[in-house]
């Protein structure tokens, strides 16, 4: 086993904050070259380099303010709202306030130090402060004592660990990507391949329907295990996600029967995230759901419509355009009247037979982006488990080649 040492976050690395332009000055943003990251830039990104923000800045930008152009390999810490977003600099990037970034010192391998602050996001993020958001100042981050090897081969084999996980795991999401854009290929020929007859969501649809009212479920009501809850935390891809729930009894669930669904159905957010649309997949964990009370639901007419082809159309321009037009959008974000509207919305509709001709091809790339999925989830799992227990020293990883 190397030798770990007790230290500050500024022994190992520079801590660096950030700072955001005037957005009134065109000149500091138009044409910008310049990476310039915000937290909610990582907030919807998934893995570990991070090259580009929604928007770049400018060299007038970058001087007109108290940000810093930070190298490549530096780890990037958002420090408010929320804490503990985490990426590396996949070249040279600036960051809005919201960041105490660390660029590591020459004895500190990048990736260790990336995922040493995964560890300790938990130890961080309890000494924020503030009354209306909890932050961490730079003072705080510099101070803070975390455990570190010695030797800069050792934590590069801790890195090298967790570093093949996450190869694999960006890998599986870079080819669901691709799985998804063929997807949508498919789709869009299909579509597109005639004048097929038009008929509403009401004319398919053999039942949709709404989630409970709020006093329905509620946090006094959920169980340790039951009944799993579709939340909108589920319905961010095109098939529903399932990193973990809230549960209520199956007596409970029994109650709310009309916001029931199983697999194939297709589930909407109408309130908040609107534009959400997942379906099902035959692959699910559980044999049925219980809605949250800012979704609901389409079941195909399985005579009419298969799911997969309307599932599509509302990941399609036209679809979500469709879906959104009944939008309102004072307050939070909501579709007006959701249930009634969406079966005022009109698709091309092939015949029945064409449609499952066209899901023989579509199948397979659905069944391979599920079987990805869930390998990913079983990865993260392991990381997740390893992460600790390499962080600690619990592990020896000294018998690792490199």
């Amino acid at each position: 086993m190397d030798e770990w040492v007790e230290c500050k976050i500024s022994d190992i690395g520079t801590v660096v904050g950030g700072a955001t332009p005037s957005t009134k000055k065109t000149e500091n943003y138009e044409d910008g070259k310049i990476a310039w990251i915000t937290p909610k830039d990582l907030s919807v990104f998934s893995g570990r380099y991070i090259g580009r923000g929604e928007r770049n800045i400018t060299e007038t930008g970058l001087k007109s303010c108290s940000t810093q152009l930070m190298p490549q390999n530096t780890v990037l810490f958002s420090s408010r709202a929320p804490i503990g977003y985490i990426a590396i600099a996949a070249n040279e990037v600036c960051t809005n306030q919201g960041f105490k970034s660390v660029i590591p010192n020459e004895n500190i391998d990048p990736l260790f130090l990336y995922y040493l602050l995964k560890y300790n996001k938990d130890k961080i993020e309890s000494m924020g402060s503030g009354t209306t958001f909890k932050e961490i100042s730079g003072n705080t981050m510099k101070n803070i004592v975390v455990s570190v090897p010695i030797s800069k081969e050792f934590q590069e084999k801790i890195a090298s660990v967790l570093g093949s996980i996450d190869d694999k795991i960006e890998e599986n999401e870079r080819i669901n990507n691709n799985l998804l854009e063929q997807l949508n290929e498919l789709f869009s020929e299909f579509f597109n391949r005639s004048n097929w007859n038009q008929l509403s969501i009401g004319e398919v649809a053999e039942k949709v329907a709404m989630g409970p009212f709020g006093s329905n479920i509620k946090v006094s009501t959920f169980v340790e295990t039951g009944v799993p809850i579709i939340s909108g935390n589920h319905l961010r891809g095109y098939f529903l996600e399932e990193p973990s729930y809230n549960y209520i009894t199956e007596e409970h669930a029994s109650r709310l029967k009309n916001s029931i669904v199983y697999s194939r159905d297709i589930v909407f957010t109408h309130a908040g995230n609107i534009g959400q649309v997942a379906m099902i997949p035959t692959s699910c964990e559980y044999p049925y759901y219980v809605l949250s009370q800012r979704q609901f639901f389409l079941r195909c007419n399985s005579d009419i419509a298969v799911p997969e082809y309307v599932l599509l159309f509302f990941h399609s321009k036209q679809g979500q355009h469709e879906l959104l037009s009944y939008a309102n959008q004072t307050g939070v974000p909501s579709i007006a009247q959701p249930a009634s509207n969406l079966k005022k919305i009109c698709l091309p509709v092939p015949p029945i037979k064409e449609q499952k001709e066209w899901l023989l091809l579509v199948d397979p790339i659905i069944a391979l982006y599920q079987n990805n999925y869930h390998e990913t989830k079983r990865l993260c799992k392991l990381r997740d488990t390893l992460l600790p227990k390499l962080m600690s020293g619990e592990i020896d990883v000294s018998g690792i080649d490199l």
